[in-house]
């Protein structure tokens, strides 16, 4: 029997899981500082009224940050803005989480299957691949935001996941960070472990079966 266990909590002991799914900023990298810091300027610049809006806005694809926050007169800046985007990205720091190495190669040598579900698109993916040559290498299947039709809080990333996978939703846990990840996870009927480090563990602990801190104390 495979069970998930965390120095602060059990996630059903009596069951067994086949694949763990990851979404990627906040819960693979340690970014979501960098995008605060990215976000945070250009709503200073565009949307000064909106204060802590890089805060709203964490989880929320590009396009949907767009439609909400950047239409009418701000349409014509959104070249702009996904410019500085990019440019920003390429020189990015992608730091693992803590412990998430040694996680994550735990889980592939138990013949655990894992995902990459993420909402960035292949354009930052690329940014990724050329800073950490080894990342692809980590996961059976990466799904980015071209991948599917509905992003979080819709379930349909992960459950096109768990479907690539050749699993059922009760076969998977799924790990995120921002609250509309957490929805997505539990909305697809998945076991769902909620990491603290974008908002605080009592934010996200109704939305989790599991809060942890890093993936230090986190084992199989």
């Amino acid at each position: 029997m495979i069970t998930f266990a965390a120095r602060n909590g059990k996630i059903d002991m009596e069951k067994s899981y086949k694949a763990a799914l990851f979404d990627l900023d906040g819960v693979v990298f340690d970014t979501e500082p960098q995008y605060s810091l990215f976000w945070g300027s250009e709503c200073r610049r565009y949307l000064p009224e909106e204060d802590g809006l890089e805060h709203q806005i964490k989880g929320q694809t590009l396009v949907q940050i767009y439609e909400k926050y950047f239409s009418g007169e701000l349409e014509k800046e959104r070249e702009h803005i996904t410019k500085r985007l990019y440019e920003f990205e390429a020189k990015m720091n992608f730091d693992y989480v803590s412990g998430f190495e040694s996680f994550i190669s735990s889980l592939r040598k138990r013949g655990i299957k894992t995902a990459l579900v993420t909402s960035s698109n292949r354009e930052k993916m690329g940014a990724v691949y050329k800073k950490r040559p080894e990342f692809a290498h980590l996961f059976d299947t990466i799904l980015t935001s071209e991948d599917f039709s509905e992003s979080k809080p819709s379930p349909d990333c992960y459950l096109r996941a768990a479907e690539r996978l050749s699993l059922d939703s009760d076969d998977c846990v799924v790990f995120e960070d921002s609250f509309n990840g957490l929805r997505s996870g539990r909305a697809a009927g998945m076991t769902v472990v909620g990491l603290s480090t974008t908002n605080s563990r009592e934010e996200i602990a109704p939305l989790c079966d599991v809060v942890i801190n890093d993936y230090i104390g986190f084992n199989i």
